[in-house]
């Protein structure tokens, strides 16, 4: 059962570099303004949450989504910032726990720190760790990382993490703690870690049908139970393009969503996308792109079959202008969120 009122709706962005409107890309610093100027946006038009990804590659902005976050806090009253994701296997646990928690202080407690093992790799060389311990690095990165949440003096040895003998770490938070999830992309071990420490998941789904993760809801459920530990709604997150201009909107969105994964699929190994993948990802995989309408029903739909508390639009996929962002921005809030809700509030 969909609790209506309870769900949440949020905005993502990975950072990708801004188009100026003859095509030329904008620099990076003038593409981290055009995010807090959105999340701005977000806020006033009452979206739940935005996520801020860390990269640290060329096609984009944001190497450290904690500092932009921060200055959205200040310019911001009700949105949730979270991060999309924060690598916790290349970063310090410590320094992650501190991050948060001073952004709690910050934005009065709307932080949300998503931790992920590194979709991207790039931060692995860059802060002088090795791929071959991805896994293990993330199982004991994460053990601090919960140990740290309790907020009390710690004992700690590690593999991979220093040594800590009865130490304090601050700030402390004022509010009930740093709310956490873990991003998943296609693990089910993931699932189950973040049902062992009690975290929140959101799924990234980024190609084929969405009704293919419904057995990763369910283990999530069933797992929680096994651990005694909270069971909390699944949120998702997708890429998406939303226009009012029905004739030009797939072409747009096919133009940049094929500029971001080729980039992408240069180190991954991946083929160059052609217009019959894209259009089928449209037509009934994870790609929510058109006009408010058919985004809506496409949004209903996936959370109606996974049973989901929450739904992310990945949006400026690409070199899209600021124009084009911002537009498909306003058209989620002021379109698609309401009536995605009324879809569902006639079937619950």
């Amino acid at each position: 059962m969909i609790d209506i009122k309870k769900l949440e709706f949020g905005i993502e962005t990975f950072g990708d570099i801004v188009a100026n409107e003859d095509g030329s890309p904008k620099t990076a610093g003038e593409s981290i303004q055009q995010i807090v100027k959105e999340a701005k946006l977000a806020d006033k038009l009452n979206i739940d949450v935005i996520g801020i990804g860390e990269h640290h590659r060329p096609d984009y902005s944001v190497s450290a989504p904690e500092m932009v976050l921060s200055a959205i806090a200040t310019i911001t009253k009700k949105i949730k910032l979270a991060t999309a994701v924060t690598v916790l296997s290349s970063d310090d646990p410590v320094r992650v726990y501190e991050r948060f928690a001073t952004l709690e202080a910050i934005s009065n407690g709307r932080s949300q720190a998503i931790l992920g093992r590194g979709s991207f790799t790039e931060s692995f060389p860059l802060f002088g760790y090795d791929l071959s311990d991805y896994e293990a690095l993330f199982d004991e990165k994460i053990e601090l990382y919960s140990r740290l949440l309790e907020e009390k003096t710690i004992d700690w040895s590690g593999k991979f993490t220093q040594n800590l003998t009865h130490q304090e770490v601050y700030p402390k938070t004022d509010y009930d703690g740093i709310e956490t999830y873990v991003g998943v992309g296609g693990s089910p071990e993931s699932i189950v870690r973040a049902a062992k420490y009690g975290f929140k998941v959101i799924i990234a789904i980024i190609s084929g049908r969405p009704t293919r993760f419904k057995s990763y809801v369910d283990l999530y459920h069933n797992a929680t139970k096994r651990f005694g530990t909270p069971n909390y709604p699944i949120g998702v997150h997708s890429h998406g393009f939303i226009s009012n201009d029905s004739k030009s909107v797939n072409e747009i969105a096919f133009k940049n969503f094929k500029i971001n994964f080729d980039n992408i699929g240069k180190t991954r190994g991946w083929v160059p996308m052609e217009r019959t993948y894209f259009d089928q990802e449209v037509r009934d995989g994870s790609f929510y792109v058109g006009n408010p309408h058919n985004v809506a029903v496409k949004i209903a739909k996936t959370i109606n079959n996974l049973g989901l508390g929450r739904f992310d639009l990945v949006y400026g996929a690409g070199n899209q202008t600021a124009i084009q962002r911002e537009e498909t921005i306003e058209l989620y809030a002021t379109k698609v969120i309401p009536e995605v809700k009324k879809i569902l509030s006639a079937k619950y």
